[in-house]
């Protein structure tokens, strides 16, 4: 028992001792705590007020703003005027017969109706027709210039827009209730209308183009068998639907319908033969009497098909062209055959059929490849279109052309009324060229 009794104080001090210990680590660390929190405290009021003399002294200093530099407007000597109205890329346009109207279509599922008379004034009013449920690919005028037709992307198929007027007398337009029957298995690549009113054609990335009445009856069908349609046309005249591919020729078939206007068959008229390589695109001039052709072999071609091909006479060649500018093209050609214009991709060349040159090149109209290019009905402007805009060039080279085949006619004219027509005809162009460019032809 006196054991016991002697260990107990020993415990107990022992414990006491322990908890001072304890006390003491515990006293230190957190005075150790005040003391960094003290410091860090210090260490922030004077960063605080650094910070705050460094605010005070940037706010002393004057606010220079960045100017948002303006978007790169495209420029051009030839440049009359750009339709500024869609959303989206335009994917084609087309003159109305009458020369008063430009329609374009855009991915922006919409049809703007533009004044030509305006192409020279600095706005630019437009009609607008909304494409439901689609948007349209290409565009075409009615031989009346009372309706256009259209070719729709999603669909793959054609639809009619007719001219109306609403209650204010102001023009309106309205498409048809009906579209035609989805028959083409292949994207639609290309349409047109004859200038009789009489077929509307369709053409297909395939080998298949598609003749239909007015309201949507298919009259023919044509294998080009071409491997595949790199471009579809109907020529101004009416009379012919015509087709390149694959294959180094463009073959022509002409529409025939008897004298009641009754649909009677079609015929393989003629081809044009000579490239080495496949043909991108074609086109006819005003009266089908002279086409264009263009080439995978890097060169354009001139035609004179003012030919009698029933009794079996072929095109013949009139001149070969070097293109400036490689890859998949677009080709057109003036109404009287004087100028004609090319576009690959990101450029566009204009010729003239009288030296066969390239007069011009006009590069990077657009943000985009260009789509559309065409003359207008009076071949006094270049269209094209690539992006959001369409552009108008004044047609410079037709100019030019048209004074020097005036001076050659005008030398082997023999009465004087044909030689004072050609001199008016010089004088106008002239004209045209001071008041466009300043310059003295």
């Amino acid at each position: 028992m006196a054991d016991k009794s002697q260990e107990l104080p020993v415990i107990a001090i022992t414990a006491a001792v322990g908890a001072i210990v304890l006390l003491g680590v515990l006293c230190f660390g957190i005075w150790k705590k005040d003391d960094e929190l003290e410091k860090t405290e210090e260490h922030e009021q004077k960063n605080g007020s650094t910070k705050n003399n460094q605010s005070q002294q940037k706010k002393l200093k004057p606010i220079t703003r960045q100017k948002k530099e303006p978007k790169m407007m495209f420029t051009h000597p030839w440049l009359a005027s750009s339709l500024k109205g869609h959303s989206s890329n335009i994917t084609g346009f087309d003159f109305s017969p009458n020369g008063k109207y430009l329609a374009s279509c855009a991915e922006d599922r919409t049809i703007l109706l533009w004044g030509v008379k305006d192409f020279s004034q600095k706005e630019h009013k437009y009609i607008r027709a909304n494409v439901d449920l689609d948007h349209a690919m290409q565009v075409k005028f009615s031989p009346d210039s009372r309706a256009f037709i259209t070719s729709l992307s999603m669909a793959n198929s054609v639809r009619i827009f007719k001219f109306g007027k609403k209650d204010d007398g102001s023009l309106s337009i309205q498409a048809s209730p009906e579209d035609f029957q989805q028959k083409h298995t292949a994207d639609v690549i290309n349409i047109g209308i004859a200038s009789s009113g009489r077929f509307i054609m369709t053409c297909s990335k395939d080998t298949t183009i598609i003749v239909w009445d007015l309201k949507g009856e298919v009259l023919s069908t044509i294998d080009t068998h071409q491997v595949n349609n790199s471009y579809g046309a109907v020529s101004l005249c009416g009379r012919f639907v015509a087709s390149s591919g694959f294959t180094p020729d463009v073959k022509v078939w002409e529409v025939c319908f008897d004298k009641s206007g009754a649909f009677r068959e079609v015929t393989r008229a003629f081809e044009l033969k000579g490239h080495s390589a496949g043909i991108y695109s074609f086109a006819f001039n005003g009266d089908s009497t002279r086409m264009v052709s263009v080439s995978k072999d890097g060169t354009w071609k001139f035609w004179n098909t003012n030919i009698e091909y029933a009794k079996g006479q072929d095109p013949y060649l009139l001149q070969t062209g070097k293109c400036k500018h490689t890859g998949r093209a677009i080709i057109a050609i003036s109404h009287d055959s004087r100028t004609v214009t090319i576009s690959t991709a990101f450029n566009i060349s204009v010729y003239s059929t009288v030296t066969m040159e390239c007069e011009q090149s006009i590069d990077n109209p657009h943000t985009e490849p260009v789509r559309g290019l065409d003359f207008s009905l009076n071949d006094k402007y270049i269209i094209s279109c690539g992006d959001k805009q369409v552009h108008v060039f004044h047609n410079i080279v037709g100019y030019r052309a048209t004074i020097v085949d005036a001076q050659e006619k005008k030398k082997k004219a023999k009465g004087g009324p044909q030689k004072d027509r050609l001199q008016k005809e010089i004088n106008e162009a002239r004209e045209s060229l001071q008041r466009i460019l300043g310059e003295a032809a």
